[in-house]
């Protein structure tokens, strides 16, 4: 159904993250609901970005025209948060929203939505640097203070919030959706023989940093008897030392791979044996989610986020006990195929359109001043 241009919703969105050198996730949920908000006929983004020479990786590009502000991230960041100026209609004129996908919150007279996917930040500083801890913290406040409406991609994170003195008519919990490409038998061959994976392997992705918990999965990978697969490490180091030791069962191997394209993971996915994902504290989890999407058999941690978009389609496990780790280790391998068709099918529920659908109910509430009602 076509609408007039009239009730066309403008809105500007921060689509700095996708510059940054570890996009991670969140450049992954610009480009996604970027994509999905583009094939819609009620509402036009534009992205705003800070000065940059060269676009970003094809992988994680925002699909949508971008206007940028003639400071670098690293004096533009610090202008918003210090002065709340340039504000980001300065960019895109006409908008009517405003839209900080991430902790980047920039300065505006309009209405203005902001993600938070995750306070991680606060539950354990020593996971972050102190530069890091303080912008988080400023963002927080400003999203508290001015935000006119707060999207979260989990209970978790909803619940969090409120404890930090977000109300609840203005939080909204809008999953992420999950978009995987067909992957080849040939292809996966093609990216194993690159990687030398010449066994069944374990994958784990994300980037190398404390909270996601590398060690203790390495340590319980390590208490698998033979013949146990490799361990691959798919992801670029983070911060933090984060070591991994170099003891492995008989015949296995760690395997580190830094940062692969978007192609090579997903042929990775492809290729597993299972994955795992013992993180800490996530927003959403989305690697979860990608691995179900191929089929793969998922472990990851009880009580987190990731469970919450897990469901009762992957094995759970306390992500601190590295005995129930193992355990966890041992019936996810032993699952195989019955496990991935289950996560498949639970996966297929989460899509970018219906995140898109939500965005933009956010969005026209927020442009009218409205709230959701208080429960």
């Amino acid at each position: 159904m076509s609408v007039s241009s009239a009730d066309v919703l403008d809105v500007a969105m921060v689509v700095e993250q996708c510059w940054q050198p570890v996009p991670g996730g969140s450049a992954t949920y610009v480009v996604e609901l970027t994509r999905a908000l583009g094939r819609r006929d009620d509402v036009r983004v534009t992205g705003v970005r800070a000065a940059h020479r060269s676009p970003p990786p094809a992988d994680v590009r925002p699909d949508v025209p971008t206007r940028a502000i003639p400071l670098p991230r690293a004096a533009l960041y610090e202008a918003w948060q210090r002065t709340t100026l340039p504000r980001a209609e300065w960019a895109v004129r006409g908008a009517q929203v405003v839209h900080a996908p991430t902790w980047a919150v920039p300065g505006t007279a309009r209405p203005l939505v902001v993600t938070v996917h995750d306070l991680a930040f606060l539950d354990d500083p020593t996971h972050f640097t102190p530069r890091g801890n303080a912008y988080f913290r400023r963002a927080l406040t400003r999203t508290r203070e001015q935000a006119a409406a707060v999207v979260v991609p989990s209970r978790a994170t909803a619940d969090a919030l409120l404890q930090h003195g977000v109300g609840i008519d203005r939080v909204h919990v809008v999953p992420h959706g999950v978009r995987v490409p067909q992957v080849a038998a040939a292809q996966v061959a093609q990216v194993r023989a690159r990687l030398g994976l010449d066994r069944d392997y374990l994958l784990w992705a994300g980037t190398l940093e404390p909270r996601k918990n590398v060690g203790r999965l390495v340590a319980a990978w390590s208490d698998l008897p033979a013949p146990a697969p490799d361990l691959v490490l798919v992801g670029p180091t983070g911060w933090g030392d984060v070591r991994v030791p170099d003891t492995a069962p008989p015949g296995a191997r760690v395997h580190l791979t830094g940062r692969l394209d978007a192609a090579d993971l997903h042929a990775l996915y492809a290729g597993a044996t299972a994955f795992a994902f013992p993180s800490l504290r996530e927003g959403f989890g989305m690697p979860v989610l990608e691995a179900m999407a191929h089929g793969c058999p998922v472990l990851t941690s009880a009580g987190t986020a990731c469970a919450e978009v897990a469901g009762d389609a992957a094995v759970l496990v306390d992500p601190l006990d590295v005995d129930a780790l193992a355990a966890g280790l041992r019936e996810v391998l032993a699952a195989g195929t019955d496990l991935g068709r289950r996560g498949a099918a639970h996966a297929a529920a989460f899509t970018w359109d219906a995140s898109a659908d939500a965005h933009t109910a956010v969005y026209r509430q927020a442009a009218a001043g409205r709230r959701r009602p208080r429960a």
